[in-house]
């Protein structure tokens, strides 16, 4: 055989040997589709939330779409009672079966942080191509210390002032504003709520004739957990804790002062339903759409039920102690550290918290972006926002989202230690505030006098 037969035949073998070896191995046969997603290792993601009918749904399509995007990708979707929602979650933490990820409310949420059951969301911030910490609003992170974010604000949330149109327009009330620079004084908002409240003849709360006991429809109605609270404690100079965060002050003649005003709304008004009355009335925001209540002062999310229901709402600011301020709220998103898929789950996270990727539940009126820009650009803006004008009335840009980003202030479940032994003992002591048994000073020095031992516990 010539020397060029020699080497052709050399060629064609070696030709062949490639061939054969691509075709097994499968890197550049034309036979075989290249490995991309129908390749990948199957990944089911455990997801636990809480909220109402219209949220489940929200999130599921949310879901939907996230599994189209990524189909190698399923995540079971677990909805538990808000109410019960920590005991829930301590039952599955105690029977290993924790969800990859997960809503977590404040309290529990510091609790499992001292336990280390949760991944440092700062560490996948610092791998992430496309995010990094300067892109979200300041106040969102949860931290056990500077380096290390067991969560993160599942949303951006805050407070205003809901009111029918409707029932102020009847009542000659001119709606409360929702610049900052113009909201009610104390005395203003009493004032609306007073003319507001009508007993079952008809007759309004200055009436002399008025009918306490029978009131058919309450000027406003707010609840009593921490933060609505907090909205008036903070706009009266008053906080749960010393500015160094080694004292608990909720006894302050400030903090004290806001209390009293709003259980003077419901024992010496009469324009707001005490909590035992309140336990007859449905929830705040079916009261306000069945005309139950003409003012709440709810959070950011009920757009959502009242945008779906087309209730004839808007929003003003809340009305001012000593500043007009917001209470930026929200509880927190975690990745567990015994997922066994904790980068599909921070996938997860990314694509509900960019209203690209979710955007009904930003555009339906559920959640406020964590991301800065979606704030600033005025195109960015008007896709949540613009698209849907039942679920974002005229008030929404200034009384929500100017005034979260001008006068916003960050929830005591940020900072406040022992939340989950504090929490209770202050409900549970101010509930003779509300039922106008006790002064609120009164209670809160009661309230000092135990916490006091608990917040200090490091």
């Amino acid at each position: 055989m010539t020397r060029m037969k020699l080497a052709a035949a050399g060629a064609l073998a070696l030709a062949i040997l490639a061939a054969l070896l691509i075709g097994r191995w499968g890197t550049a046969s034309p036979d075989l589709p290249p490995r991309g997603e129908e390749h990948r290792e199957k990944v089911a993601l455990r997801f636990t939330y809480w909220g109402s009918i219209e949220e489940k749904r929200a999130i599921e399509s949310a879901l939907a779409r996230f599994t189209q995007e990524y189909p190698w990708i399923t995540v079971e979707p677990i909805q538990l009672p808000n109410s019960d929602y920590n005991t829930k979650m301590l039952a599955l933490s105690a029977s290993n079966e924790e969800p990859d990820i997960a809503y977590m409310t404040t309290e529990l949420g510091e609790v499992f942080a001292k336990q280390d059951k949760f991944l440092n969301l700062f560490d996948f911030l610092k791998k992430d191509p496309e995010l990094d910490q300067g892109d979200f609003l300041d106040y969102l992170w949860y931290k056990s210390s500077p380096d290390y974010a067991w969560g993160i604000s599942t949303a951006a949330e805050c407070f205003g002032l809901y009111y029918r149109k409707d029932l102020l327009a009847q009542a000659g009330v001119a709606p409360p504003p929702a610049q900052a620079e113009r909201a009610w004084s104390w005395d203003e908002f009493v004032d609306a709520a007073k003319r507001l409240t009508l007993d079952s003849e008809g007759r309004n709360a200055y009436d002399p004739r008025f009918d306490k006991d029978r009131i058919v429809r309450y000027g406003v109605m707010f609840e009593t957990w921490s933060d609505p609270l907090n909205n008036f404690i903070f706009g009266n100079g008053g906080d749960w804790v010393s500015p160094d965060g080694e004292r608990f002050t909720l006894n302050s003649p400030e903090v004290a002062e806001a209390l009293q005003k709003l259980a003077d709304l419901t024992n010496v008004h009469h324009v707001a339903p005490s909590p035992y009355e309140s336990k007859s009335l449905p929830a705040m925001s079916v009261s306000l759409q069945a005309g139950l209540a003409a003012m709440i002062v709810d959070g950011q999310w009920i757009n959502l039920d009242l945008g779906k229901a087309k209730a004839d709402f808007d929003i003003g600011v809340l009305p001012k102690l000593k500043k007009s301020v917001t209470v930026g709220l929200s509880g927190a998103t975690v990745l567990f550290r015994s997922s066994r898929h904790p980068d599909e789950a921070w996938l997860l996270y990314k694509w509900l918290s960019d209203p690209n990727k979710a955007i009904n539940l930003y555009a339906d009126g559920l959640w406020m972006p964590v991301l800065k820009k979606w704030y600033t650009d005025p195109e960015l803006v008007a896709r949540w926002v613009n698209a849907n004008p039942a679920a974002h009335p005229p008030g929404f840009k200034d009384a929500m989202m100017k005034q979260l980003l001008e006068n916003g202030m960050p929830s005591i479940g940020y900072y406040l230690r022992n939340q989950k032994e504090i929490f209770p003992e202050v409900t549970a002591g101010l509930l003779p505030v509300w039922q106008g048994e006790q002064t609120a000073q009164a209670a809160l020095d009661g309230i000092a006098a135990k916490v006091s031992v608990l917040f200090a516990q490091k």
